[in-house]
């Protein structure tokens, strides 16, 4: 097998939370342009841009509609059982989806709280659990976190987004600790300053917007494109050694 070979995911099927745009959905093309089908999980009832940028690569696509926010780890559960039931057995479970609410900290609500962390930390950890419990049968799967430049830092305004991304990091290495000597790999990819919804409000301050571009050598806002390069190279087998690790795909900014 020659190196290029082992970034192949021809016969790997892909589960992708928030997969109908952003960074699930340019993360899922990605893994399907290297061969893997692709099974799209999100609140919107529709993915159908995302299925059709899939079908284009010539994969499958499942459609799997659910709510993180009010999920429960038997309902996460259930959700692997659909797609092996659909498509097949899950290689590789990425997850993307995620939240986040603004708000200054002596004004930060309980409901702001519990929304973030429940989508951000406990739907990831209760569906990597579930996605291991089929994986570990095999001796084999690729488990991807989507962790955040705030997994690092404290940023202001985000304490329940901070939180669960600085736990998303913690709990990738936890997680690669028990579960690498069954065959499992989990690593997370810690994007930047991505020109995504959720940082619609920071592009659109002038000042911060330029604070922001001013300390990234890149000199930009990432693209969700980005980010395909680490989330194939994880989903692989050119990673197979890659444990625990968490990736940052932010233009430099963390080396500044």
């Amino acid at each position: 097998m020659t190196i290029l070979d082992a970034f192949r995911l021809e016969g790997r099927i892909a589960l992708v939370t928030g997969a109908s745009r952003g960074l699930g959905q340019a993360m899922a093309v990605g893994l399907a342009e290297a061969g893997a089908d692709i099974a799209g999980l999100d609140r919107a009832p529709d993915c159908g841009e995302t299925c059709a940028l899939v079908q284009a690569a010539g994969r499958r696509f499942l459609q799997v509609s659910a709510d993180l926010q009010t999920a429960t780890p038997q309902d996460l559960a259930a959700i692997i059982t659909q797609v092996e039931t659909n498509l097949g057995e899950v290689d590789i479970l990425l997850n993307n989806a995620g939240i986040i609410r603004r708000t200054p900290a002596l004004e930060f609500s309980e409901e702001d709280w519990d929304a973030v962390l429940q989508i951000n930390l406990k739907a990831a950890f209760f569906l990597a659990q579930a996605a291991a419990r089929s994986m570990v049968k095999r001796h084999s799967g690729k488990i991807i976190n989507v962790a955040s430049m705030l997994s690092f830092q404290g940023g202001v305004f985000v304490p329940s987004y901070t939180a669960a991304k600085s736990a998303i990091m913690g709990i990738t290495r936890a997680l690669a600790n028990e579960w690498a000597a069954l065959g499992i790999n989990v690593n997370a990819i810690a994007p930047g300053y991505m020109a995504t919804d959720n940082t619609a409000a920071l592009r659109a301050d002038a000042q911060r917007s330029a604070a922001i571009l001013a300390r990234i050598p890149a000199g930009r806002w990432g693209t969700p494109q980005d980010l395909q390069g680490a989330a194939v190279f994880l989903a692989s087998s050119a990673s197979d050694y890659l444990h625990g690790a968490t990736i940052p795909v932010d233009g430099g900014w963390l080396a500044r």
